[in-house]
């Protein structure tokens, strides 16, 4: 039997999840919001890495959407650290250099840089 007929992406070997409470943004949409846990997805082609679940993504007002990893950027502070909850400059240097080492650079993005401007305001 084959599995070419297997729609679901192989899992990464290697893949590091976000942990809940980072600070991320979307990278089309520009909405930031924190990782609230992981939510196993039964179709669909966009999945984690893992091939199996999308991230649950806490949202001003209390909203929670579902993104896939793919989608996300992570929030760094000045000091190029991931911006998570109240942790330790210690853990948030362990995780900052855990999540760079799966992650593109492009995918951290300062909180204080806002997404390009969709509108260009005329004088």
């Amino acid at each position: 039997m084959t599995t070419a007929s297997n729609n679901r992406p192989a899992p990464a070997e290697h893949w590091v999840r976000i942990p809940n409470g980072t600070r991320v943004r979307h990278r089309s949409e520009a909405y930031e919001g924190i990782i609230d846990g992981l939510t196993e997805i039964v179709s669909g082609s966009e999945r984690n890495p893992d091939g199996k679940t999308q991230y649950r993504v806490k949202v001003e007002g209390g909203t929670r959407l579902l993104v896939p990893e793919q989608y996300l950027n992570v929030l760094i502070d000045t000091n190029q650290l991931v911006l998570i909850g109240r942790e330790s400059e210690l853990y948030r240097r362990s995780l900052t250099d855990r999540l760079r080492a799966v992650l593109p650079e492009d995918r951290f993005v300062a909180a204080t840089e806002k997404a390009p401007a969709s509108r260009v305001k005329s004088r």
